[in-house]
């Protein structure tokens, strides 16, 4: 069997701590070796307690997340920083991922989401909560997220009156997959009718060059 994951939770508000605690201890491959109330006592304590992934709040009274990620960074590297905060704003994600951490985590997501963040990151990868993923999204000059090549194809088709099924056969993907793609698309668009999706696609020109009439 292997060594569990060993995590610290560092956090000022003693609700959040335990919650995330009682998670996380549900869990037969996580061991919470730590919960920590702010930023100097994990400075302290890291080459003890040496956890493979610390959750840091980004706000905390004697210092913020950002500095404490330079601190533990710089006395054990290979720890991965969860970041958690209440801040969706694009500013602060960017800086915590900037100062080394390699996630960024909402405290609105649900607690087992924190679990596939532990384990994304111990793979070696960056994660980020669909939130934080959002607030990162490119903008169009109106606010809106940009739609990627593919969901534009996808909103191409659909504004043609195609069916799920239908544009699923013909771009060779899943039914779920179309599915999935509309979800996105209303998401990003602030649509939430199939009509809606036509009239912003003859408004914007999606439709130009087909030779369709609506």
């Amino acid at each position: 069997m292997t060594n569990p994951i060993r995590v610290v939770i560092v956090d000022d508000h003693q609700m959040v701590a335990e919650g995330i605690e009682a998670i996380l201890e549900t869990y037969d491959d996580i061991k919470v070796v730590a919960t920590l109330s702010n930023a100097q006592a994990i400075i302290d304590q890291i080459e003890i307690l040496r956890p493979d992934v610390v959750l840091l709040d980004l706000n905390m009274p004697d210092m913020n997340g950002l500095s404490t990620t330079e601190h533990l960074l710089e006395k054990h590297p290979k720890t991965r920083i969860l970041i958690l905060s209440m801040h969706d704003t694009p500013e602060y994600i960017q800086t915590a991922l900037s100062y080394g951490a390699v996630g960024y985590i909402l405290k609105d997501v649900p607690t087992e989401e924190i679990k596939t963040a532990i384990d994304t990151v111990l793979q070696g990868k960056q994660y980020l909560c669909t939130g934080a993923n959002a607030a990162l999204a490119p903008k169009t000059k109106d606010g809106r997220e940009t739609l990627t090549s593919r969901e534009q194809t996808v909103l191409l088709e659909l504004a043609q009156g195609r069916s799920n099924k239908e544009v699923a056969i013909k771009l060779e993907i899943s039914v779920r997959t179309v599915e999935t793609h509309r979800k996105n698309i209303k998401r990003k668009l602030g649509i939430s009718t199939t009509a809606g999706l036509t009239r912003y696609a003859m408004e914007h020109g999606v439709l130009q060059g087909t030779g369709v009439q609506l």
